[in-house]
């Protein structure tokens, strides 16, 4: 009994010493995330007021407030300008160096605003009714700021590192990646290189006050834009033509624009269909496992367009242009098509297919030269220890929630670092489906109680992946 005894209290002593260290390798006890909800909100009120919108950027402003913040609390940190005014900044904890770093990254630039249909100044970052208004509110200076905060808790709780933790706020994701994430990778690699990261674009989406479900994106459609020319004969209004490039190009586009290329599943799309299925009512779950029967697309495809989407490349006309007088019969009219081809989608069979669907001599269909073109790399790993760790920092954090990992229908800087071998994790604050139309549109809002609640997730899933062991 008593060497019973003695080994019962050997086992508690163990762990007794096991807690301590677990919790001196993230800085000892949980931050106060009411306080740190409030200081990144109000991190995140400054990023707001400065007008990042690309064109033209000027990203140095927003670069330079966080440079002031860091400095503040004794961080060092680099600020790299592609071009003038158009900047990143990058800062680091350093780590035991036992494992690869680990990335927060978000950008700072924001697009445009048409102000006459905003009901509150797009930069004024005023709050009302729990929510945070301001254009790169939601995309994606929510992100920065939550990120930024995360970087400050660990600085202060002295957190012991395993990896080191990088925090980076880059320029140009709207479309000019030339002046950030391309200029980094290319420049100084050295400085944001990482084994894993985290960046936007995942979901979760609250329903009713409840959070459906927490998606983190471990790939991405690719943006590979495709121009449709039709040319034919200049000549009078008055006077009916066949030729008429405008009638050739309208008639092309109505057919690209009803056609629906093949559905084709990955790992990603597989696993988040199987994973929904199961965690869905009765009569959506049909939806979820019957993909091949061509009826359950159809539905997908007029009822749940996001689902339709990342199903297959999808295809859509975008801006038509042609003509320059009401009495002038133009020689040459165009569409621009936005194609958000699968990760592994083979253009040039694409476009092939696509020319024999028009089956129309005046008209050519070629790639964009100009636009988005981003990598098209493998998916990120489900079985890595980054995974693992946001799927633990789920249960912590929404526990009656369940991980899907999604791909995304859009696309972020992530698709650089997936062709540099990074893993990469993109994840999303909760918002409501009003909060996701509002994206890139009028009114752009981020929820102050969502803000918080993603601020615990990621610092509970970068202590797990990155705390000493």
């Amino acid at each position: 009994m008593d060497r019973i005894r003695g080994k019962i209290v050997l086992c508690v002593a163990l762990v007794l010493v096991c807690g301590v260290a677990v919790g001196q390798s993230t800085g000892g006890q949980q931050p106060d995330f009411d306080k740190a909800r409030a200081e990144a909100v109000e991190h995140l009120i400054a990023l707001v007021r400065i007008d990042t919108s690309n064109p033209p950027g000027n990203e140095i402003r927003a670069a330079e407030y966080i440079k002031s913040v860091l400095e503040r609390e004794g961080i060092a940190s680099e600020i790299f300008e592609s071009a003038p005014g158009r900047a990143s900044i990058v800062a680091r904890l350093a780590g035991s160096g036992k494992k690869k770093p680990l990335l927060l990254m978000g950008h700072l630039d924001v697009v445009g605003v048409e102000r006459e249909h905003w009901t509150v100044d797009p930069f004024g970052a005023e709050i009302k009714d729990g929510y945070l208004y301001g254009r790169g509110s939601s995309d994606d200076k929510g992100m920065v700021a939550a990120n930024l905060e995360i970087f400050l808790l660990l600085h202060r709780g002295k957190a012991a590192l395993d990896r080191d933790v990088i925090f980076l706020a880059e320029a140009g994701e709207e479309g000019t990646t030339e002046f950030g994430i391309d200029f980094l990778v290319e420049k100084h690699w050295d400085k944001i290189e990482c084994e894993y990261a985290l960046n936007e674009g995942g979901d979760i989406p609250v329903k009713d006050g409840k959070v459906q479900f927490v998606g983190v994106s471990t790939t991405q459609k690719v943006p590979r834009g495709m121009a449709v020319t039709a040319r034919g004969t200049s000549g009078h209004g008055s006077m009916p033509r066949m030729d008429n490039a405008v009638t050739h190009l309208a008639a092309a586009i109505a057919k690209i624009g009803n056609w629906q290329s093949p559905m084709r599943l990955n790992e990603t799309t597989r696993t988040f269909f199987e994973r929904l299925a199961k965690m869905s009512p009765p009569q959506e779950a049909y939806l979820y496992t019957h993909l091949e029967d061509p009826a359950v697309q159809e539905k997908l495809r007029a009822t749940e367009i996001r689902y339709n989407s990342v199903l297959r490349t999808s295809i859509v006309p975008t801006i038509i242009q042609g003509g320059f007088r009401e009495n002038v019969i133009p020689a040459v009219a165009t569409a621009t098509l936005d194609v958000r081809a699968l990760p592994d989608e083979d253009i040039e069979k694409l476009m092939a297919t696509l020319r024999k669907l028009v089956d129309d001599p005046a008209v050519t269909i070629e790639r964009r030269t100009t636009g988005q073109n981003r990598p098209a790399p493998p998916p990120t790993r489900l079985d890595t220890e980054m995974f693992h760790a946001l799927e633990r920092a789920q249960r912590k954090v929404f526990p009656n929630a369940v991980t899907l990992p999604i791909m995304q229908t859009g696309a972020t800087d992530s698709a650089q670092l997936r062709a540099k071998g990074v893993q990469a994790y993109d994840l999303s604050i909760p918002h409501s489906d009003e909060d996701v139309k509002r994206i890139h549109g009028n009114d752009e809002r981020v929820s102050v109680e969502g803000l918080g609640q993603f601020i615990q997730y990621v610092y509970a899933a970068v202590t797990d992946v990155a705390g000493a062991k």
